[in-house]
């Protein structure tokens, strides 16, 4: 399960970018005179040292309101996962209500529990047990209710469609309860077996898909306020500049427009998102800048900066999975193998860039913002603006898309600096360029790998140094008495963060390409080789179902064409993918087609799980053949779509996922494992089919 405090989320530990001067007058209009003392509680280290601890009382999570409709309350942000509607599934399956009865009330600061954030694949394995629970417990509620009401034994009443019902008669939720709260603790209900599902478990369609198609839904970057303006902030020409020398005239004379400007943060207000862009162009500023290396030094100084090696140690070392002794395995080995694998800084480079709208009322600020951490990012604002946090709220409409690049908050600072100071609702969206260079990218990494085999296939050895990117799934899934695994954190040029499954990506392309090119030291099939070498159950029924739909012992490779597969773990679920590729000598490498078959214990619902899996499969393909940040000078040197190419229709190969629907197993999250296999499995179709191995990601 993942921690909260995974090395690889950077940009939970980073300073703020903004350090306001908030001057006696501004700090007394919004707080008022008198004495004020205000203690700043990190919420974040809090529920790092203590767990969450989530609500008992049913009222906190569920309320049934007089017209039968069910509320229902989390923290938990829709970001395209499409968790509103399995999150809603298990809620109607519980309680026993049509899904359209459902009304799920989502990443809203001031009216759902404290929740950490939408992200690691936790919403279904926590929120949806709790979710489940409660429901469950107000369907008992109900029916004690009902029992009691009807002068009958509660055994002999059932719950159906939204009703309580005694053999002739029956009465809906809303006729039942008036509206008031039930009055129970979550846990007071036995919730459903999973074998007896009829809503959960099927794939129900999107909940608000017709909103969706006709344009009526809202997300973040369609929200207005009345009175609104546009913000925009000037940005310093490379990472690290200062502002040494500001003329704001230019832009003070134009008519509507605010500048703002507080300690080292500058920015506009206008009637207009355009008014504002020129607003900001006509500022004239000077910086002063330093030194920074370019992408082609990258790889070196992650090495040579590492903890240990002139770093700085704020985690230093970790080891996992260590055991045995590598000098013993290496030397009982019939072959060794030892190659350096190198993984790029990528964006994340959502559909909706960030964007907030900021609003102050008698002090009270209300952000609407896409972020996948709402209680963190009413935290930030908290802290920059030096207010109570319980003069905050945070609310999320659904989200164009996160990817673990959108739990910092901020856009959200800055556009409630400039609200304050303009009077007025604010909204300020990034542009494509900003979000490319100042949002954070996945951690870039070298990993080596020293490792042993028997002539029969079995692993002897296996070191693992990982610099950088991550821990995420570093220990290996196969069996291997001689272990060392490390993680070494090191300076980072670039600020980086989150990605979608973390450093797993990273670490099973080092992994399985390197499991790959000892399968070809001892001439063994890769399927068998790695057959040979694994022993958990759920990870050799991926590995060879993904196998069987593929067709792997019957298929023929073509003249530069062939199929690679990879296996993993992560996040508690296990995913095996194979892959074939054509490799023209005159041409670009094409996926043709893919197959992955998937366990993440019982799936709510199985249509938009394949979705996931298909998503993440295309999304990991950009990872694995092209995306790349190339930067010099500290500047990002690929700001846009036109330099930075992600996945088009016509990469996209034919995607077959198959689900391996455990019910004897608890629900993981399906959102990030699916991505992990995807260019270990095209790199190895790629030494298949012309015999380069490829080492570095990407590919291309």
């Amino acid at each position: 399960m993942t921690s909260f405090t995974e090395p690889e989320r950077y940009e939970l530990f980073e300073h703020p970018i903004y350090r306001f001067e908030l001057d006696r007058r501004a700090f007394l209009e919004i707080v008022g005179a008198g004495v004020l003392v205000l203690l700043w509680v990190d919420s974040g280290k809090a529920q790092r040292r203590r767990g969450p601890r989530l609500p008992r009382e049913l009222g906190a999570w569920l309320h049934i309101d007089d017209k039968g409709i069910t509320h229902v309350y989390t923290g938990k942000a829709e970001i395209g996962q499409n968790i509103r509607t399995s999150l809603s599934q298990v809620v109607a399956e519980e309680l026993g209500v049509p899904l359209a009865k459902v009304d799920l009330v989502m990443a809203d600061t001031d009216r759902v529990p404290y929740d950490r954030g939408t992200f690691g694949s936790q919403t279904t394995p926590i929120m949806a047990p709790q979710l489940r629970s409660a429901a469950a417990a107000a369907r008992a509620a109900l029916v004690e209710l009902a029992a009691k009401k009807w002068n009958v034994d509660a055994k002999e009443v059932s719950v159906a469609e939204g009703s309580v019902r005694h053999k002739d008669r029956s009465l809906t939720f809303g006729q039942l309860t008036k509206g008031e709260k039930l009055v129970r603790n979550v846990g007071q209900g036995t919730p459903r077996p999973s074998k007896d599902w009829t809503i959960a478990g099927t794939s129900a369609p999107k909940v608000n898909i017709r909103a969706m198609v006709t344009g009526a839904h809202k997300y973040a970057s369609d929200i207005s306020r009345p009175g609104m303006r546009f913000g925009k902030v000037l940005r310093p020409p490379s990472f690290g500049a200062e502002l040494t020398r500001l003329d704001a005239s230019a832009a003070e004379a134009m008519k509507d427009v605010t500048v703002v400007r507080d300690g080292d943060f500058v920015g506009v207000v206008a009637p207009t998102a355009r008014e504002a862009e020129r607003a900001i162009a006509v500022l004239d500023a000077e910086w002063t800048t330093s030194e920074h290396i370019s992408d082609q030094q990258l790889f070196d100084h992650l090495v040579n900066r590492a903890s240990g090696g002139g770093g700085r140690r704020r985690w230093g070392r970790r080891s996992g999975g260590n055991r045995g002794s590598i000098a013993d395995g290496l030397s009982a080995a019939a072959f060794t193998h030892e190659r350096r694998y190198k993984v790029a800084y990528i964006a994340h480079a959502p559909l909706e860039p960030r964007v907030a709208v900021a609003e102050w009322k008698e002090g009270a600020l209300t952000v609407w913002t896409g972020t996948q951490r709402p209680f963190g990012v009413k935290s930030e604002l908290a802290r920059a603006l030096r207010i109570g946090e319980d003069h905050v709220r945070v609310i999320v409409p659904d989200t164009g898309s996160g990817y673990g690049g959108k739990h910092s908050g901020e856009y959200a600072v800055e556009v409630a600096r400039l609200a304050r100071t303009a009077g007025c609702p604010v909204k300020l969206a990034w542009t494509r360029e900003e979000e490319f260079t100042w949002a954070y990218f996945r951690p870039a990494g070298v990993i080596t790998i020293h490792s042993g085999v028997s002539k029969d296939g079995k692993l002897t050895a296996w070191e693992c140094h990982n610099y950088n990117s991550g821990s995420s799934a570093l220990t290996p899934s196969y069996e291997i008495p001689n272990q060392k695994v490390e993680f070494h954190r090191t300076d980072s040029p670039l600020r980086q963060g989150s990605y979608r499954a973390l450093a797993a990506t990273a670490n099973l392309f080092a992994r399985e390409s390197h499991i790959d090119d000892l399968a070809r030291k001892v001439a063994m099939d890769p399927l068998d080789f790695r057959l040979n070498n694994i022993t958990h159950p759920r990870l050799r029924r991926v590995l060879e179902t993904a196998a069987r739909k593929f067709g792997w012992k019957s298929y023929k490779p073509g003249k530069r064409r062939a199929a690679g597969l990879a296996v993993g773990t992560e996040k508690g679920s296990f995913i095996a993918t194979v892959a074939e590729v054509s490799c023209p000598e005159d041409g670009e490498v094409s996926v043709e087609r893919v197959v992955a078959a998937f366990d993440c214990g019982t799936v709510i619902n199985p249509g938009h799980t394949k979705n996931q899996i298909q998503g993440a499969i295309v999304q990991g393909l950009g990872g694995a053949l092209f995306e790349a940040i190339e930067f010099a000078d500290g500047r990002i040197t690929n700001p846009r779509f036109s330099a930075y190419r992600v996945p088009r229709f016509t990469d996209a190969p034919h995607i077959e996922a198959v689900l391996v629907d455990d019910r004897s197993e608890p629900s993981v999250g399906a959102g990030e494992t699916p991505l992990v296999a995807i260019a270990p499995a095209v790199r190895n179709a790629i030494l298949a089919a012309t015999g380069d191995a490829i080492d570095d990601l990407p590919l291309l």
